[in-house]
């Protein structure tokens, strides 16, 4: 099973570097007003249409690849999480003790510091 996530992580950041460079590449929405004027519409490599369509498919299918390999990393880092509890690597629990049950070596430090009057801190000026 390591070797499918180690798939996945490879498949998710090469995806991930190319999702970036669709978005630069495509134009917004303000340059189809110069290229309705002939500005450039014959020397596109995708038709007089430009690459609008098709860079908006590509980015859309890489994204849909992209939320797939998320998904199934977070399943693989779960079962991770579910495998170390089951062997037995401590986690850690709230406890429902009241503060003042916590610890008895404190309260009979406590105890005697308000019996005595006296701190064994230096006072603070």
């Amino acid at each position: 099973m390591d070797w499918m996530e180690t798939m996945v992580v490879v498949v998710h950041v090469v995806i991930a570097v190319a999702l970036v460079g669709l978005v630069l590449i495509q134009q917004g929405k303000g340059a189809d007003a110069g290229a309705a004027f002939g500005g450039g519409a014959s020397q596109t490599v995708f038709g007089s249409q430009g690459s609008g369509s098709f860079l908006t498919r590509l980015t859309t299918f890489m994204a849909v690849v992209f939320f797939v390999t998320s998904f199934s990393l977070a399943i693989f880092a779960k079962q991770r999480a579910e495998v170390a509890g089951e062997a037995g690597i401590p986690t850690v629990q709230e406890s429902r003790q009241a503060p003042a049950e916590a610890a008895p070596g404190i309260e009979e430090s406590a105890g005697s510091e308000s019996e005595g009057g006296e701190s064994q801190l230096p006072d603070l000026e």
